[in-house]
């Protein structure tokens, strides 16, 4: 007789190999959940061709052993709930491919002939059909003639629930289960609003949509060879658990074919195992900060895992962790070993931690439509988390726009460089110094004056000014045009933005079909000495998208003339350079003015870099 440990084992974890049809198959008292922790359907049509191909593949084979699709872990905790923790993507994609299979098994059944050649298929089509409406209706045999009949019937049961904070569209697996057929689906599911097309529905539609118009391809036999070997020959394993901790730590040492939860899915997870009997309120406020955590990412500003990782560089910065007898270890630890091992107390406190995140998010709500924050962005992903630590010493309703873009200034003249210089982000000048620095920036004691004045020396003590112009003169990529663009309108006193839209304009055209005249006309004529100026800073602006689209290659007298006002000229342009070039004393653009240009903008650029 085995020790009690091993009872609890036997009782705690119950592994079971099933065909999809028995894994799905469930009593009516019984419905699968989408946890509330869980991440949102994010299966899209390259998945689920990649598993449609897997399933032909092995139908085209004819081979007698079953095809495995990867481990499943249950936790059963609740009464006939089965809580999926690894395999919400797989089971939900699942079910709309089963609905598919379903509509076109309908029509198959109705079309194929009433005879005695045709008895056998019609018998099979019509067994897989009673199959899957056994599974995404939980019907009895009994049951499916009069479901058939009025398919109302079918409306209101309950096979998948979603819990998650993290699902925007939750009743879409319900809609296109309960569609009579392919039309309703489509009449009934969400829109996403201003998308076109095929863009305004959800992965969920789309990939049913996939999978509906695939299985409309095949003939009745092979649309019922398709149903018996995915119901009956493709398999999964199965593991129930009756402890959601112990099913969290099975999948964090599982391999499976799923997609991986994400370290934040695994962090939420442990903080909903740790807020006890407030899980209600727990959950509200993870939905809180994954919504926010979407809208921020939606504009290219961080998703819940940034907001995370910026929490830890802040953490880790304010608690000295990384300083050792004055020595900076510039070593990261992963997300998750942060968090579930190194400083594991951070989860024991989950509102506390949520509150933490919530205001990072809120931070960076108030700066995100600074030009200045805005510019910054758009050189180095790495300046978020260094940003995010000064933020962090400041109230929310105390953030001002002067103070944030003289920190953003002080940040941005050191990722100036690192675009300019052969070197990685990881070298001693950028990365060592950055965190270094940040043990300052979380420190509110330290004033603002003494952080620039130390990004200056810096940069004064690392680089020359020589070397650094030379480069910038030399420069022909587009993001330090953003930067001379925002450093002009700072110099004349003018007000600085850009949508995401907006254009890099050359001056002088690259290509068109008026290039070679227009070259002529610029006292250019070796096509190599071309090449080697057109891309140079002095020949780039920012200008609006439909106007550039207009005049990017027309010569230069018909850009600076023409109003801007009939989508074809410089004037009236919200963007100072383009303004000034309407006052340009000549009507070309030429070799000798795109140097000039490029001299005051190396000059402008390195004044900045060097400022004190």
């Amino acid at each position: 007789m085995g020790n009690s440990e091993d009872f609890v084992m036997a009782k705690n974890i119950e592994p079971n190999l099933k065909t999809i049809s028995s894994y799905l198959k469930l009593k009516k008292s019984e419905n699968f959940i989408i946890p509330e922790y869980q991440r949102g359907y994010s299966w899209n049509i390259g998945q689920c061709d990649k598993l449609w191909q897997d399933i032909e593949t092995f139908i085209e084979s004819g081979a007698s052993d079953p095809y495995f699709f990867g481990t499943i872990i249950v936790d059963c905790s609740e009464e006939n709930k089965f809580s999926l923790i690894d395999g919400q993507q797989r089971t939900t994609t699942f079910l709309v491919l089963l609905k598919a299979l379903l509509l076109n098994l309908n029509k198959a059944v109705k079309s194929i002939s009433n005879d005695e050649e045709s008895e056998s298929l019609r018998a099979g089509l019509t067994a897989n059909r009673n199959k899957v409406m056994a599974i995404l209706y939980k019907a009895d045999d009994e049951d499916i003639p009069s479901m058939l009949k009025d398919f109302d019937k079918a409306k209101n049961v309950l096979v998948l629930e979603n819990r998650s904070i993290n699902e925007l569209f939750k009743n879409e697996v319900k809609n296109i289960l309960e569609a009579v057929d392919y039309e309703t689906a489509e009449q009934n599911v969400f829109k996403i609003p201003r998308k076109q097309k095929n863009n305004k529905f959800t992965n969920h539609f789309k990939n049913f949509k996939f999978f509906y118009e695939k299985l409309a391809q095949k003939t009745e036999s092979q649309l019922n060879k398709f149903a018996k070997e995915f119901l009956e020959k493709c398999q999964i394993i199965e593991i129930r658990s009756w402890q959601i901790e112990q099913a969290i730590t099975m999948f964090n040492s599982l391999n499976s074919t799923g997609m991986p939860l994400s370290d934040a899915d695994i962090i939420s997870a442990k903080l909903y195992s740790n807020s006890g009997n407030r899980k209600d309120e727990f959950n509200k406020q993870w939905e809180e900060i994954s919504k926010l955590a979407s809208k921020l990412d939606s504009q290219g500003i961080a998703d819940t895992n940034s907001i995370l990782m910026q929490y830890m560089y802040i953490n880790r910065a304010k608690n000295k962790e990384y300083l050792n007898n004055d020595s900076v270890d510039v070593t990261v630890p992963g997300l998750r070993r942060y968090y579930t091992d190194i400083n594991k107390e951070l989860l024991n406190d989950p509102f506390n931690l949520c509150g933490e995140l919530l205001n990072i998010e809120r931070k960076w709500e108030v700066v995100r439509d600074y030009p200045a924050i805005k510019l910054l962005l758009k050189f180095n992903e790495n300046v978020k988390l260094f940003l995010a630590g000064y933020l962090y010493r400041h109230e929310v309703d105390k953030i001002t726009e002067e103070e944030t873009s003289k920190i953003s200034e002080a940040l941005l003249r050191l990722f100036v460089i690192l675009e300019l210089v052969d070197a990685g982000y990881s070298s001693k000048n950028f990365k060592t110094f950055l965190f270094t620095e940040n043990l300052n920036l979380v420190n509110k004691d330290i004033s603002l004056d003494v952080i620039v004045k130390n990004f200056s020396d810096h940069i004064t003590k690392e680089w020359k000014r020589d070397d650094l112009k030379l480069l910038i003169t030399d420069y022909e990529k587009n993001i330090l045009v953003f930067l001379n663009e925002y450093l002009y309108a700072k110099k004349n006193n003018l007000r600085f933005d850009f949508p995401d839209n907006v254009n890099v304009e050359h001056i002088m055209p690259a290509s068109g079909r008026n290039i070679e005249s227009i070259r002529a006309d610029a006292g250019i004529t070796d096509e190599s000495e071309f090449k080697g100026i057109v891309n140079k800073l002095g020949n780039k602006i920012l200008l609006e998208e439909d106007i550039n689209k207009s005049i990017s290659n027309e010569w230069f007298k018909n850009k600076k003339l023409n109003s801007i006002k009939k989508k074809s000229g410089y004037k009236d342009s919200k963007y100072a350079i383009a303004q000034k070039l309407t006052d340009f004393p000549t009507e070309i653009w030429t070799k000798a003015d795109i140097d000039v240009a490029t001299k005051k903008v190396a000059d402008r650029i390195t004044d900045f870099i060097f400022s004190k």
